[in-house]
């Protein structure tokens, strides 16, 4: 949670930990016409916003300190702190399934174990691999020896079912993403929703 941005950077602070960061590394909360408190996970919704560090724990320390009420100087409704992190929570799983599926209609997935080894081992390599969570850890480990022998990035996330509903196909082990736009925004949805469930630091 901890750490500061690039100073020339707009910088905001968070409600939960008071720590001072890049907004863009941190949660934007808005506020609708009915005062209440939703996350603006791309800040692009208009109005003024209020922070947090892309944590759990942030986001319940300001729900019970009632940091968004001081910070709107409003009678606001919030949500439930448990509630709250889950809404967030599924915006931010719902992100990644969105350019996932993206990417798939655009031609720029590929599927499957054995698929993504051969992407791996082939000269053009993918931009991204992502192994699903359940997957055996014989495959898994694989893949992730494969992507880093050669240089890609990889990231565990979902489950194989996941995959294979985005696809529209049976489950998937493990996708490669060709190079691209959508590395680039995968890898930063990825790790800020992980960030946010407290496995990853991001930022």
């Amino acid at each position: 949670m901890a750490g500061k941005g690039n100073a020339e950077a707009p910088q905001r602070s968070c409600l939960g930990c008071r720590t001072s960061r890049d907004k863009n590394l941190l949660l934007r909360f808005v506020l609708t016409p009915d005062m209440e408190i939703l996350p603006d996970l791309e800040n692009r919704l208009p109005g003024r916003g209020a922070y947090t560090c892309i944590d759990k724990n942030c986001l319940v320390a300001a729900v019970g300190q009632r940091q968004f009420k001081r910070s709107f100087k409003h009678d606001v409704t919030v949500m439930p702190s448990e509630q709250l992190v889950e809404h967030v929570r599924l915006q931010m799983h719902g992100r990644i399934i969105g350019l996932i599926g993206l990417a798939n209609k655009a031609g720029l997935i590929t599927g499957g174990g054995s698929m993504v080894s051969d992407a791996l081992r082939s000269r053009k390599k993918p931009g991204l691999v992502l192994v699903a969570e359940d997957v055996s850890p014989a495959i898994g480990e694989k893949i992730v020896h494969l992507a880093s022998a050669n240089s890609v990035p990889h990231r565990t996330v979902m489950t194989k079912d996941d995959f294979g509903a985005i696809l529209g196909k049976a489950p998937r082990s493990a996708l490669a993403v060709a190079s691209g736009g959508f590395v680039t925004q995968l890898l930063r949805a990825i790790d800020r929703y992980r960030n946010f469930l407290g496995e990853v630091k991001y930022g």
